[in-house]
């Protein structure tokens, strides 16, 4: 299989997961990564937010992009009007979910460890959870 046709499959899984919690819708965006112009992977939106998710899935323990890569995502998130989140996948895990200001920067490049994943990212139920107001 493909890294692209792994990367189609990871984001089919995390539409199919936004459409189940009965309360967001979610779409794929085409050519995500492809066109001369910034997008994201997956829109979602429950009315109330809409995020703009960039999902990755790896088998190793730290996953890197690109500083371009996420100088696009804050392009479109700052047109759009929505909030910016990287999703990813480590082999044997679930999803895990993380702004952008929780990644870190390497030298060429910003990186998410599994580690800070399971610590400063949200789960799926989580990142979906309505907040209250106090």
């Amino acid at each position: 299989m493909s890294s692209k046709t792994k990367g189609s499959n990871a984001e089919r899984e995390l539409i199919h997961l936004f459409w189940q919690t009965g309360t967001w819708a979610a779409c794929r965006v085409a050519g995500s990564g492809s066109s001369q112009y910034p997008s994201a992977d997956i829109i979602a939106s429950n009315s109330k937010r809409t995020i703009i998710i960039e999902a990755k899935t790896t088998k190793d323990q730290s996953k890197y992009f690109d500083n371009e890569e996420i100088a696009q995502i804050k392009k479109f998130v700052s047109k759009f009007g929505a909030e910016a989140w990287i999703a990813v996948k480590f082999k044997g895990c679930c999803w895990y979910f993380l702004p952008l200001e929780s990644l870190e920067k390497a030298k060429n490049s910003f990186v998410v460890s599994s580690e800070t994943a399971k610590t400063k990212g949200l789960t799926f139920e989580e990142l979906v959870k309505e907040k209250k107001m106090s």
